[in-house]
């Protein structure tokens, strides 16, 4: 599968390879290759396939937060035999210099705050996404055990995107991860990059798994690469 490379963001570039916790439980394709030298650039937007739907994928919103970064690069190996079934955009590594530190934040700020403000890179992320008009979209996560919200979980809202509810429901249903849906979104996480995506009309989910922060617990890998195949089957993309 063809795949297209783009930057989006060059003040975010890092070398990845720098986290050993991380770069020990890469296996890199072709596809994943490119993306490590596209890291040192900035974000890297990974476009594949055309026509619709059309849908976005991001991991790395929060550098420690390791296993769905490494989940998509395992996802990409699988992409390179595939054919996608209208376009899909994947943002792997939202910012390669926090990964690289192993930060959950950047320049001192928490970017699933700040999707709201000029200036961030989520909100970088939420203007791309309005600019190629996505249609629904998905943020990867971990949170660390007995922490908020501390399980493998799939945050959504019915208020104004209903399909948001729709889609965590389908990927809790084949996962069993647990549904987390708010009325509103954004009422409870100002700035989120799933609920400003709402706001403006995207239907979009936060898919959690559980994991130490800046670790890579057993399973946390293969579950955030389930919850990616349950929200790529819902659109039939592969």
């Amino acid at each position: 599968m063809e795949c297209e490379i783009l930057t989006i963001a060059p003040e975010t570039g890092g070398d990845i390879s720098l986290n050993s916790d991380f770069w020990e439980k890469l296996t890199l394709g072709s596809i994943g290759k490119l993306l490590i030298k596209a890291a040192l650039n900035g974000t890297p937007l990974l476009k594949f396939g055309s026509g619709t739907p059309r849908i976005i994928m991001c991991a790395g919103i929060h550098g420690n937060e390791l296993p769905p970064q490494v989940a998509f690069f395992r996802l990409l190996n699988q992409l390179e035999d595939k054919k996608v079934n209208g376009t899909l955009y994947i943002i792997p590594i939202a910012i390669p210099y926090a990964t690289m530190k192993n930060s959950r934040r950047f320049k001192g700020w928490d970017m699933n705050r700040k999707t709201f403000k000029e200036g961030y890179i989520s909100n970088t992320i939420l203007k791309t996404a309005q600019k190629l008009k996505i249609q629904a979209a998905a943020d990867f996560h971990s949170t660390q055990p007995q922490s908020n919200p501390g399980i493998e979980s799939v945050f959504c809202s019915k208020k104004p995107c209903y399909e948001s509810f729709k889609i965590a429901s389908h990927i809790t249903s084949e996962t069993s991860s647990k549904i987390i849906s708010q009325e509103q979104a954004g009422k409870l996480y100002r700035g989120a990059l799933e609920d400003e995506l709402n706001i403006k009309g995207i239907p979009a989910v936060t898919c959690e798994v559980v994991s130490r922060n800046g670790k890579l617990d057993s399973g946390s890998v293969e579950r955030s690469l389930l919850q990616m195949n349950s929200f790529l089957s819902y659109f039939n993309i592969l």
